[in-house]
């Protein structure tokens, strides 16, 4: 088991720091604000980085460890939450008396701040060993790390998505269509996996097929919702994925967002193959391609 967690508890930080670099970009674009605390975003990357290697054994609290070792886990587990924490405060500074509009990149970034705290907080209760050692193998850990997961590899990549698609296939997403993809997702989403927590702390185990009535109803509201959520993103490839792709939309400017910032928007949508046969120079600022 060791072993195992000593893979798998830096695997899902692998998973989710992408989705930490793709909403460091979203949201600045969509405020038009430079990132707040762009170099204690780095260290907290860095920090998250190597914590991620001596906390795994948080998931054998009820392995019979020492202790001793629960609590050195139990403290690593917790002290990991501040990096973390310093990257939602320097987003929500971002966004604080920015210009922001709330083009459908966005939404999906705030949502993903939204969804990934909730996350996070449930994890907490989750790093103190005596309030694992209860929740244990309960729909509360199934609650907690979709939150967690899902928001941060699935809503990240659609922000990334919708953000830099234009830029991929040289066609506009459809904006309506983006926004009902979101709000659809982002509703049964919740729906699913919400009524989670309460099934676990009334001590419902996970991986059980079958259960006493007094879980049914959250049980059937949970199961409604994650039709819905799949349902949610065929919508998606249907009718955002494929349009794009097939060249029904308007043609993308080279920029299409007002406050984004990197070499790629200093290119035609699509971009042309070997877009820079040299290194491309920039003005003092590095906001622009010069010459």
């Amino acid at each position: 088991q060791h072993i195992f967690w000593f893979f798998g508890h830096p695997e899902v930080y692998i998973m989710i720091l992408p989705a930490f670099g793709i909403v460091s970009q979203v949201v600045p674009a969509f405020s038009r604000k430079r990132l707040f605390g762009y170099a204690s975003m780095v260290y907290a990357v860095a920090a998250i980085a190597i914590l991620s290697f001596i906390v795994w054994a948080h998931h054998m609290f009820t392995t019979g460890m020492p202790v001793t070792g629960q609590l050195f886990f139990m403290y690593a587990t917790m002290l990991i939450s501040v990096p973390t924490a310093v990257k939602i405060f320097n987003w929500t500074a971002t966004m604080w008396r920015g210009s922001m509009t709330f083009e459908t990149p966005m939404l999906w970034a705030v949502g993903f701040i939204f969804v990934f705290t909730i996350g996070g907080f449930t994890g907490l209760f989750l790093a103190m060993a005596p309030l694992d050692i209860q929740l244990q193998d309960t729909y509360y850990v199934v609650a907690h790390f979709h939150y967690v997961l899902v928001a941060g590899s699935l809503f990240a990549m659609f922000a990334g998505y919708y953000y830099w698609s234009p830029k991929w296939t040289g066609h506009m997403y459809s904006e309506t269509r983006g926004r009902i993809h979101f709000w659809g997702s982002m509703i049964t989403f919740n729906l699913t996996f919400f009524p989670m927590h309460f099934l676990g702390l009334a001590g419902m185990p996970r991986r059980y097929a079958d259960y006493p009535m007094q879980f049914a109803d959250f049980n059937m509201i949970a199961s409604i919702g994650a039709f819905g959520f799949g349902l949610m993103q065929v919508y998606f490839f249907l009718f955002v994925v494929l349009p794009a792709m097939s060249g029904r939309g308007a043609p993308a400017p080279q920029k299409p967002w007002e406050g984004a910032e990197g070499l790629e928007w200093e290119v035609p949508s699509p971009a042309p193959f070997h877009t820079f046969v040299e290194p491309p120079k920039l003005d003092a600022t590095a906001t622009r391609v010069i010459g």
